[in-house]
C-alpha cells in the first residue's frame, strides 16, 4: 500500500494521518492516542491578526492574552494593521498592553503597510528562509515564529522552541523526572519527524488533561 505524502499544511485528516504514524512509532504517543483521541487543529488564519495575537501571548497565560486581545479588538474596532498605526504605539499602550508589546505591535503593522514585510509572499517561501525572515522582525523570536508556523501557516514537522506546557507535558510523557531544556526536546522530537508538530499538538493535549482543561471537542485553550 502506498503511504500518503507529507502535505505541506496540516487538515484534519493529515492531523489523523500523522498521528496514526506517530501512534505506531512510539507507545507513549499511542496511550496518548488511546486516552485522549486524535488532537485538535488548534489553528489560526495566517496574517497581521495571527502575529498580533502570538506576540500578545508572550509569558502571559493564554487567558490573559485573549482578554487583552478582546480589549485592543473592541477599541479598535478590529485588529488590522491600518488600526493598529492610527493610534501608534501610545494608543495601544492606553489600550493596555506593555510598552514592549506595543512597540512590537505596532513596528510589525507599520512593516506590513509600507511593504516592508509581506506575509502571503513569505507563507510560499521555504520554510527555513520563511522562519529567518520572520524572526528578523523586532518582536518575534524563535517561540513566536515557530508557533506561526504550528497554528497558522499549520506545517506538519515543527516542534516549537521555548514552550513551557510542551517542556512540562514532554517530562511527564517521557517520565524523565527533570524539565527538558530546549536541546533535550529538540533531540527527543526528532524520532516524530515528519510529523513533529501533531507530536506537540498530542503534548499541548496531554497538558491540558493533566490540569482538567482538555476537550477534544473544541479548538480552543492550547497550552494554557
Amino acid at each position: 500500500m502506498k503511504i500518503p505524502a507529507v502535505p505541506r499544511a496540516l487538515t484534519r485528516t493529515a492531523i489523523r494521518q500523522g498521528a496514526l504514524a506517530l501512534a505506531g512509532e512510539d507507545p507513549d504517543l499511542a496511550r496518548l492516542l488511546d486516552k485522549l483521541g486524535e488532537p485538535p487543529m488548534w489553528a489560526r488564519r495566517p496574517g497581521f491578526t495571527a502575529l498580533v495575537q502570538i506576540i500578545l501571548e508572550q509569558q502571559v497565560s493564554l487567558a490573559a492574552a485573549r482578554t487583552m486581545y478582546r480589549r485592543l479588538y473592541a477599541r479598535l474596532g478590529g485588529v488590522t494593521p491600518d488600526a493598529v498605526c492610527a493610534v501608534e504605539a501610545a494608543g495601544l499602550r492606553e489600550i493596555g498592553l506593555t510598552r514592549q508589546k506595543a512597540g512590537y505591535c505596532f513596528d510589525l503593522a507599520a512593516q506590513v503597510l509600507d511593504g516592508t514585510l509581506d506575509l502571503p509572499s513569505l507563507a510560499r517561501l521555504p520554510d527555513d528562509e520563511g522562519r529567518l525572515a520572520l524572526q528578523a522582525v523586532r518582536g518575534l523570536g524563535p517561540w513566536s515564529v515557530d508557533i506561526y508556523y504550528v497554528t497558522a501557516l499549520r506545517r506538519p514537522d515543527i516542534w516549537p522552541r521555548g514552550d513551557l506546557a510542551l517542556a512540562t507535558a514532554l517530562r511527564d510523557v517521557k517520565r524523565l523526572g527533570h524539565l527538558p531544556d530546549n536541546e533535550e526536546q529538540q533531540a527527543l522530537a526528532r524520532r516524530w519527524a515528519p510529523w513533529r508538530s501533531v507530536a506537540a499538538r498530542f503534548m499541548w493535549a496531554q497538558y491540558l488533561s493533566a490540569r482538567g482543561k482538555y476537550s477534544s471537542e473544541s479548538d480552543s485553550g492550547k497550552r494554557t
